[in-house]
């Protein structure tokens, strides 16, 4: 056992970062993790800080996976590990400042203060900035370790003080070993979910045990067959829309109103209370939080939807130009055929491109009916 296990198909970067982790000539006090999507970003930074605070057994540094430091800072309990995680639209200042007033603190019990930032393309410049001068000349025994997709996700400034890991997607078969071996999956079953998710580890974990996750999945992919003139693409586009709306809603609808309630108790505000005037402004920015936290989820399952039908045109683009590669959604064979006899490569690509403008768009903060019902509209057959 080693906390690197779950970290698959990345055998270049747990080189790099164990070596940094037992060898203080390769170590460096930042660190700039990127990768795709469901790279395992994350899992290789909290397996890094896990190793920069083992002890070791039997002989055994640098992640052995069974101290009580491995095992802390894998659960995130570790009393040196910090880890910003947002599920918001974006890292705000003032949370970069409590950061940096972490920072700044002796290392409690560990061998260093570990500053896990993984959303770190979710800073705005204002924010980099606030950031730079503690990354830039951090306390000796500080660690920064920032994840991003790309380095090009992160300010100039900011990059050329970390030094870059760079992960790759993992090949479908090891994230379906991961799935059999940690959650005890059907072989099968991960294989096709691994595939499904195009080696996104998180979201294969998700459709291998949550049938409903599945058939949203299948349902997306439905509306392409569907959309066969404008009507029909406005309506997928508001469906679209609909089903992030209240996916959204259902995830974070719980968590909120226990955060209401937990503030209003700590005001001191009992049910049916009328608020008092000079408290409002605290309920007021958690009501902000939330609907920034819901923006973001909404956005997350959209942005999602439009990369499964682009994994189904990709599979059509593979059918017509003969390559002969694994498609992504065998199971839906009948479907991709289909579709790729009704039209041609170069039809095929452009509705590619749309995709991708569409969520350009989304990213971009356009409204996303509208976002959607362009790409819709570019998604009918054409003649």
């Amino acid at each position: 056992m080693s906390v690197w296990d779950d970290v698959v198909g990345q055998p270049d970067a747990v080189g790099t970062l164990r070596r940094a982790a037992t060898d203080p000539a390769a170590m460096t006090h930042a660190w700039l993790l990127t990768g795709p999507p469901g790279s395992g970003r994350s899992v290789a930074a909290r397996a890094f800080a896990a190793a920069l605070q083992c002890t070791g057994t039997d002989g055994e540094t640098g992640g052995c996976g069974r101290c009580h430091a491995c095992t802390t800072t894998l659960a995130g309990t570790h009393p040196d590990l910090t880890v910003v995680a947002t599920d918001k639209v974006v890292i705000t200042v003032a949370e970069v400042r409590d950061l940096i007033m972490t920072s700044a603190r002796t290392p409690s019990s560990g061998r260093y203060r570990v500053i896990v930032v993984e959303d770190a393309d979710r800073m705005a410049e204002r924010t980099t900035n606030v950031l730079l001068k503690a990354i830039e000349e951090p306390p000796p025994h500080t660690v920064w370790v920032l994840c991003a997709p790309s380095a090009q996700d992160v300010l100039p400034t900011i990059r050329s003080r970390c030094r870059g890991v760079v992960l790759r997607v993992p090949p479908a078969r090891d994230v379906a070993d991961l799935l059999v071996r940690r959650d005890g999956i059907d072989p099968a079953v991960a294989l096709t979910a691994a595939r499904a998710a195009q080696s996104h580890v998180g979201l294969a974990r998700r459709l291998a045990r949550d049938a409903d996750a599945r058939e949203r999945r299948d349902a997306v992919l439905e509306i392409a067959r569907r959309i066969r003139g404008v009507g029909d693409a406005v309506l997928a586009a508001g469906e679209l829309v609909d089903v992030a709306k209240a996916e959204a809603l259902a995830a974070t609808a719980e968590r909120d109103a226990v955060e209401k309630a937990e503030l209003m108790r700590a005001l001191g505000v009992q049910d049916g209370d009328t608020l008092p005037p000079r408290l409002r402004s605290q309920l007021k920015q958690l009501e902000d939080d939330q609907k920034r936290r819901a923006t973001r989820r909404q956005r997350d399952v959209l942005d999602r939807s439009m990369v499964d039908l682009l994994s189904l045109y990709r599979d059509v683009l593979v059918v017509q130009l003969g390559a002969t590669v694994d498609l992504v959604n065998a199971e839906h064979d009948g479907a991709v055929r289909a579709l790729a006899a009704d039209s041609t490569p170069e039809q095929t690509i452009r509705r590619m491109d749309a995709i991708g403008v569409a969520r350009e768009r989304l990213e971009g903060n356009v409204a996303p009916l509208l976002a959607l019902e362009a790409m819709a509209v570019a998604l009918r057959p054409q003649g």
